[in-house]
């Protein structure tokens, strides 16, 4: 019999609130996070607006000490975890007693510090190049960091899966706690917004943009033209559920089932790898599609990935498809890459447990031929106990995951 995997706190980070519950109230709300860059200079870019962390202060969680050695990436999932480990009530003690660890998911993690250290070399010589950046230049340093912060002896894993990378983190951490290979994991994911990876999407076309001025990141609507990049960090606290029962821990929810696929064509397949993802969630749930209470989708506005995505979760759910509600917070949100999934995990614990699932603020005009039928503007009350989140990311990498009420 496998281990059944629950989870007893969450942390996040997001440009709408600074903790789980603050941003479940104001994703219900229907509050928007995007708002006009100030994190970096736009050198003639024109206004843009994205879903930017501030003000973020970061010693209102972690106190006094000294955060210089660690970038923004870093001090955002640094505080995040602070506050799941502080809402499962692992102290120090049980996270060595357990070995509790990490793992993380990211698309770029710290982009901004590895493009600032390769230009002083360039620019400047070798001999110039920061030792501070430098421990910070590889893809699992936030990781490292959290854990020598947060005091995780246990498993510490980085997974680098585009947009999909905070889901599959959460995945990931489940089959090892089921497994019985770690009893206490912090799963997640985090990313930074900074001006490479901005400019790399603005010049790739994936922005919302109309002659020179934001556009229309809303998911599912006919007038979307592109997603609103963001950052956040979110983390769930993950650990076998006859262990939180022992200690008397408190439960939000439970990992049921999880299923993942690649496109290796690049997007000509998109649709049928996400449903394949969502079939082997299911499967691995035990659950069949009449059985899915509400769905948050990874839509973020993008033109053809969220028609892919609609039609993927059409697929999958059969006749189910018409009624189930349906939500995409990146309305709010806008686009977190790494972190995106974990952010959607915990505005689902938030429905599990208040019984309200988010709108779609500014949605409009759905798309011709939508297949999916429960989708609203605006938040409204469901009978929620299983709630199935999606990501089907840039470069072919589709999760599902599946959330219950305990």
């Amino acid at each position: 019999m496998r281990r059944r995997v629950v989870v007893t706190g969450a942390g996040a980070v997001s440009s709408l609130a600074d903790s789980a519950a603050g941003l479940h109230e104001a994703l219900k709300e229907g509050r928007s996070g995007l708002k006009p860059i100030e994190l970096f200079p736009l050198n003639g870019l024109g206004p843009r607006q994205a879903g930017e962390v501030r003000p973020f202060e970061p010693k209102q969680w972690l106190g006094e000490k000294n955060l210089r050695p660690v970038d923004r990436t870093a001090r955002l999932l640094l505080v995040a975890a602070q506050q799941a480990l502080e809402a499962s009530g692992w102290t120090p003690e049980l996270r060595t007693r357990d070995q509790a660890g990490l793992v993380l998911g990211t698309m770029y993690c710290s982009v901004r510090t590895i493009a600032e250290f390769d230009r002083r070399a360039v620019q400047a010589g070798p001999s110039h190049a920061s030792p501070l950046d430098f421990a910070n230049s590889v893809i699992n340093a936030a990781a490292g960091q959290a854990a020598i912060w947060h005091g995780l002896p246990g498993v510490n894993s980085t997974i680098s899966a585009g947009a999909a990378s905070g889901l599959m983190a959460l995945s990931t951490a489940a089959d090892l706690i089921r497994t019985g290979r770690s009893g206490a994991l912090l799963a997640g994911g985090v990313e930074e917004l900074c001006y490479e990876s901005f400019v790399a999407f603005l010049r790739a076309g994936q922005l919302a943009e109309r002659d020179g001025r934001p556009g229309r990141p809303i998911p599912f609507d006919a007038r979307r033209d592109g997603m609103a990049l963001a950052e956040g960090a979110a983390l769930l606290a993950l650990e076998e559920a006859a262990q939180a029962e022992r200690r008397g821990a408190p439960v939000l929810g439970e990992i049921l089932g999880h299923g993942t696929a690649f496109d290796p064509t690049g997007g000509e397949q998109a649709a049928e790898t996400l449903a394949r993802a969502v079939r082997l969630a299911l499967d691995d749930a035990g659950l069949g599609p009449e059985e899915i209470d509400a769905v948050s989708a990874g839509a973020n506005g993008g033109v053809e990935e969220d028609r892919q995505e609609a039609a993927g979760l059409a697929m999958a759910l059969g006749e189910r498809a018409g009624s189930v509600p349906v939500t995409a917070v990146k309305s709010m949100l806008g686009e977190a890459l790494g972190a995106s999934g974990a952010l959607q995990a915990v505005a689902a614990l938030g429905t599990l447990s208040d019984g309200v699932l988010p709108g779609i603020p500014g949605l409009g005009e759905v798309e011709e031929g939508f297949a999916l039928g429960g989708v609203s503007a605006v938040s409204r009350p469901v009978r929620a106990r299983r709630i199935l989140i999606t990501i089907s990311g840039y470069g072919g990498h589709n999760c599902a995951l599946i959330l219950g009420a305990v």
